[in-house]
């Protein structure tokens, strides 16, 4: 159990965050076959400063995506994999709403926007 009076400096923060869109950058979209950190599907990634918890704010292309529910199944599949955090939560949201110019260079270069 982690010392919850411990507070952790902005480096090992930052590591852990490093490690968390590591993960992240593991699950493709299905559909499209790019991850979902160079799609720009991930919005934040907040830390509590004592690791009680982690939050990762994301959302999908669309609030219809067919494969939505077998996506944020592997997210937290891959988040359950960070020991460093007690608890990680996943929050879907739809604000700002997803669009191409949030996608990575290469992303980009892949799916040919130039």
């Amino acid at each position: 159990m982690k010392d919850k009076a411990k507070l952790v400096s902005d480096e090992t923060i930052e590591k852990i965050k490093e490690k968390i869109k590591k993960k992240l950058g593991e699950v493709i979209d299905p559909e499209i076959g790019i991850d979902i950190v160079n799609l720009g599907l991930i919005y934040e990634i907040k830390i509590e400063r004592d690791l009680s918890k982690a939050t990762v704010k994301m959302t999908a292309t669309t609030p219809m995506c067919p494969l939505l529910g077998e996506m944020l199944s592997e997210v937290e599949e891959k988040l359950s994999q960070i020991e460093e955090v007690e608890e990680i939560a996943v929050e879907l949201v739809w604000e700002p709403k997803w669009g191409p110019e949030m996608m990575s260079k290469e992303a980009k270069e892949m799916l040919g926007f130039d």
